[in-house]
This record gives C-alpha cells, sequence and structure tokens, in this order.
C-alpha cells in the first residue's frame, strides 16, 4: 500500500459494509488509498467479497484508488499488522463472522488495545457524515496524540469540536467545617486540585486552537465519571475520540476503561487513538 491510507476490515456482513462506507468516506476526506482487507481461513472465499467492495466503493467515490488484500488467518493479527503505517484502521461491530463478527469481548479490546493507528469501530447504522460535532473524551495532559487526532478530523469534517475532561477528586481526610467557610486545609487542597484538574484543558488545547484557528471548540469539565459522561455526550456527536490509555495486566496489554466501555455502549462510532503504554 501507500505510504499514506486507511485500512478496513470486512468480511461479507451488513456491519462490514456500513464500516466499508466509513473508511471509504474517511480516506475520500484524506485523499489517501483505502485498503480493503478480509481475514479468512481460505483465501478462495475472499474474491467475491472483496470484489462487491471495490464496486460499491467506486459508486460513492468514483476516484478513490482502492487495494484488497486476504488474509488466511485470524482476523485481530491480521488487522494488528496491517495497521502498521496506516493512517487509519477501520472495523465494524455485530458481524455474522470474521472481523466484524469476532469484535465483542475480549476481542475487540486485544484489537483496540495493539492496533499501530488510530481504530475507528463503526457502531450501528450512524451516518457517516452528518454535519454533528466530533466529541473528544480528554483524560489530561498526556492526550497529546489524541487531541491532535480530534482536531483534525473535526478539520476534515468541517464541524465544531466539543471537549469533555472529566475528573474525581482524590480522597481527602474529612474534618470539621470551619468557622469561616473554605478556609480549612482540606477544602484549600480541594480548590486547589479542582483549578489544577479544570485548567488541564485549557493549557493541552491552547496550542491546538492556535493551529487550527477554524474549528470551534466548546470544553467543558465535568465532576463525574469519564466513562458515564462521554457515553451521554455521544448522543448527539458524530465520533468520540479517546486515547487507548493501556493497562498492563497479567494475561497482556488491556485498554483503559474509558474506552472499553465506549466500544460497548456509545451512540455513536468510537476511534480509539493509541497512547504510549
Amino acid at each position: 500500500m501507500t505510504l499514506h491510507h486507511v485500512v478496513v476490515g470486512v468480511d461479507g456482513s451488513l456491519v462490514s459494509v456500513r464500516a466499508l462506507d466509513w473508511a471509504a468516506d474517511e480516506a475520500a476526506r484524506r485523499g489517501v488509498e483505502l485498503g480493503v482487507v478480509y481475514a479468512v481461513p481460505d483465501s478462495d472465499e475472499a474474491g467475491p467479497v472483496l470484489a462487491s467492495a471495490v464496486t460499491r466503493v467506486g459508486a460513492r467515490h468514483p476516484e478513490l484508488p482502492v487495494v484488497t488484500k486476504d488474509a488466511v488467518g485470524g482476523p485481530v493479527r491480521t488487522l494488528v499488522r496491517e495497521s502498521e503505517g496506516a493512517d487509519l484502521t477501520v472495523v465494524g461491530t455485530r458481524g455474522m463472522g470474521g472481523i466484524t463478527g469476532l469484535l465483542f469481548g475480549s476481542v475487540s479490546l486485544r484489537l483496540a488495545a495493539q492496533v499501530h493507528s488510530p481504530l475507528l469501530v463503526v457502531r450501528g447504522d450512524h451516518p457517516c457524515d452528518d454535519g454533528r460535532p466530533v466529541l473528544l473524551g480528554l483524560e489530561g495532559e498526556a492526550d497529546d496524540d489524541t487531541a491532535l487526532y480530534a482536531f483534525q478530523e473535526a478539520e476534515r469534517r468541517g464541524v465544531p469540536l466539543r471537549v469533555l475532561h472529566s475528573w474525581t477528586h482524590r480522597h481527602i481526610t474529612p474534618e470539621l467545617p470551619p468557622l469561616i467557610p473554605a478556609t480549612s486545609a482540606g477544602q484549600k487542597q480541594l480548590a486547589q486540585q479542582a483549578r489544577a484538574e479544570e485548567s488541564v484543558p485549557r493549557f493541552s488545547l491552547a496550542r491546538l486552537s492556535e493551529q487550527h484557528p477554524g474549528i470551534q471548540v466548546e470544553s467543558r469539565t465535568v465532576r463525574t465519571g469519564p466513562a458515564h459522561a462521554l457515553l451521554e455526550a455521544t448522543r448527539d456527536c458524530a465520533v468520540v475520540v479517546v486515547g487507548a490509555h493501556h493497562r498492563i495486566h497479567r494475561f497482556g496489554t488491556r485498554l483503559g476503561p474509558v474506552a472499553h466501555t465506549l466500544l460497548h455502549r456509545s451512540h455513536c462510532p468510537v476511534a480509539v487513538v493509541p497512547t504510549a503504554k
């Protein structure tokens, strides 16, 4: 494949067709090649599915270059390998087999935790391009790559960017209420932490806002669990962008809890951006 390209996994199911449409639109927005991959036990099975995919993409984007590849083996390993060097890897959920059918439970988390490029998981029949904003779930200043991807996605789509920063304060030993409000050591500590936490989005997004002046950015901080807050916000967004935030587990690298929850329950497609392990 070319230096810049989008990869999509297909298996012939309806939801993989939706993922194919999303991937084609994303490749067209970027002006890059689309790679269509089918992981199968027997390569002879791939021909009709890949041919149908090329025909569908050609009708949707006649000028878009498309290459196909059948790979004998497991879908997770195949897509992890194909994601290396890709601008984006796209898959669907809920299929009758192959890549999309296996995107449940541990397999979906394994794929999101291992891919080398941002992973877009397409859920249901969500429209590919309907003018809704991009949502960014920001957990801290370490999310620079995630924030950059969200800005670029909003810019490609020509839509606003909503940034949601969620935090819960650490435990502070309770103490008796002071005679003068907000002057106790515990209260001062909590207020100082609140100011520090709320400043994270402003500092981390300031540089990107300057680099992308055409993007309307709406940023807010909520004092609830990040997964719950983001789930509610996905109801009216085009796509939600989060960092992978890997966790080291005795059985291998696992996905962080926010991305884990969104992959299973988000109301819109989810873009998971790799972060430092």
